[in-house]
Formats: C-alpha cells, sequence, structure tokens
C-alpha cells in the first residue's frame, strides 16, 4: 500500500513550527509498516527549512520516506507546472484532521494491516450508524 502521513499534530505533536514531541509509537509504526513493504509518504505543508527540520526529525530515528508531498519516488521528483499534478495518490491518508481524529498509532497498524476486519465481521449484523439516521 501506499501511505501517505502527515507530520504535526499526526507524527509529532502539534506545535508548529516547531517539531513537537513525537506522538507515542508513530515512528516505529512507520518503520514497521515500511519494513513490511508498504510505501510511505511524507504529506505536509510544511515547506524549505521548515520541511527539511521534519524529515531530519524521522530520519534520526530511523524513518525514511518513499517520498515526500508526492507520490513519484525520492530522487526522480521534477516539477513542472504544466505536467506534475499535485494531487497526491494514496491508499490510505493519515492525518489529525480525519473526520473522527486520529486514532491511535496500534489501531492505525490494525487498519491498514486488515486486522479491523474480523471485528467488523463478528459485528456485520449491526445497522450502520447511517442506516439507522436515514432508517434503512
Amino acid at each position: 500500500m501506499i501511505i501517505a502521513v502527515d507530520f504535526d499534530g499526526t507524527i509529532v505533536e502539534h506545535k508548529y513550527p516547531k517539531i513537537g514531541r513525537e506522538k507515542p509509537f508513530a515512528i516505529d509504526t512507520l518503520r514497521r509498516l515500511a519494513s513490511e513493504g508498504h510505501k510511505i509518504i511524507l504529506w505536509t505543508s510544511r515547506e524549505g527549512d521548515l520541511l527539511e527540520d521534519a524529515i531530519r526529525f524521522c530520519k534520526e530515528r530511523g524513518l525514511t520516506f518513499y517520498s515526500v508531498n508526492s507520490d513519484i519516488p525520492m530522487g526522480s521528483l521534477t516539477f513542472s507546472d504544466k505536467t506534475t499534478s499535485t494531487k497526491l495518490v494514496a491508499d490510505v491518508y493519515i492525518d489529525d484532521r480525519n473526520l473522527g481524529g486520529l486514532p491511535d498509532w496500534g489501531e492505525i497498524y490494525g487498519i491498514v494491516n486488515g486486522a479491523r476486519r474480523h471485528s467488523h465481521h463478528k459485528h456485520h449484523h449491526k445497522r450502520s450508524f447511517l442506516s439507522k439516521l436515514f432508517g434503512r
């Protein structure tokens, strides 16, 4: 899978423009997902030196990214206003601004690896929130 992950508020506590403390298990989880073959993309609004600081922070903790703010692999990125889309394509987006907030990193790992399917399967007879809301 290709996994796009935000930095501020997701990998670290939100202290922008400073770098906050690492969120518990964030980098460990991302390193593990990368070691399992997932492509991890840093997806952040940081630019310039602030972006370099975030990349360095992660690299010092053993986390390197497949790419940064792009789905094109590191080292092969060239921007052209006419030929490169700014839309980032990924299978999963992990961000503290998700509807419902950011799950803990253990739950994120389980979701990415499909562990949630088992608990969903057990409760398939329950009606969803939307079906209850709309009476279906």
